[in-house]
């Protein structure tokens, strides 16, 4: 099972963080976007960065506060980008009916399908995410992603499972997102079918979780990820 991001880990990732202010939100939309069009021939490159402000007429101290982090605020972008779209995508989606390993499957299914108009961009970004200095914001990335997914698919779990959820849903999600960057099959469908497996791995997985107390009990003390939703902080509604 993939662990969660560390207490250390979170805390160095947490400046990532955007804030929405709308000025600085239309500077990344623009400067993202220009940036695309270069990082699937060229990468992710500070040079592709500096291009695409450039391109998008930005100045450079608003460019700086939007992408505090240079390169890796960009990618964290592309990705907020994509995770946004899977939750806009469910939102629409009427789930009442669904069993849970169905939901997880379309959220998952969406997040990724998200990143098709950029799947070389989503391919080298995974490479540099898997470079030692960017481990940390990587997991960071990874776990606000199966937060998302928990999240829209309808989770309201406030105790120790809420935990163990996402860190299943990130194996699910990081393996099978490994699989679709290099799928050649007819709309990934050997994606998909790996996704099935891997879900019913997870759930299995999940249900061994009841049988080991003592784990439970010393995780459960974990305070959680700064930045990332918490079940005791959650917004009314949701």
């Amino acid at each position: 099972m993939m662990s969660l991001p560390s207490k250390t880990t979170m805390m160095k990732a947490k400046t990532m963080k955007p804030t929405t202010d709308p000025t600085l939100e239309a500077a990344r939309t623009k400067i993202l976007d220009a940036a695309l069009t270069r990082v699937a021939d060229e990468g992710w490159t500070s040079d592709v960065l500096d291009q695409a402000v450039v391109e998008s007429n930005i100045d450079a101290p608003l460019a700086a506060r939007a992408f505090p982090n240079g390169l890796a605020s960009l990618i964290d972008a592309f990705h907020r980008r994509a995770d946004a779209s899977m939750e806009k995508r469910l939102a629409q989606t009427d789930l009442s009916a669904m069993k849970i390993r169905d939901r997880i499957s379309l959220a998952v299914r969406l997040r990724l399908l998200a990143m098709e108009p950029h799947r070389e961009a989503a391919r080298r970004a995974m490479v540099v995410q898997g470079l030692p200095a960017n481990v940390g914001p990587s997991l960071a990335g990874l776990y606000r992603t199966a937060d998302a997914i928990w999240y829209a698919i309808g989770d309201t779990s406030t105790d120790f499972s809420f935990y163990t959820k996402r860190a299943l849903v990130s194996g699910v999600y990081a393996s099978t997102s490994v699989v679709w960057m290099s799928d050649q099959s007819d709309e990934f469908e050997d994606t998909w079918a790996f996704l099935d497996r891997r879900i019913t791995d997870a759930l299995k997985l999940g249900g061994l979780r009841r049988k080991l107390p003592s784990l439970e009990g010393l995780l459960g003390r974990w305070p959680g990820p700064r930045g990332i939703r918490r079940p005791l902080s959650r917004s009314p509604g949701r």
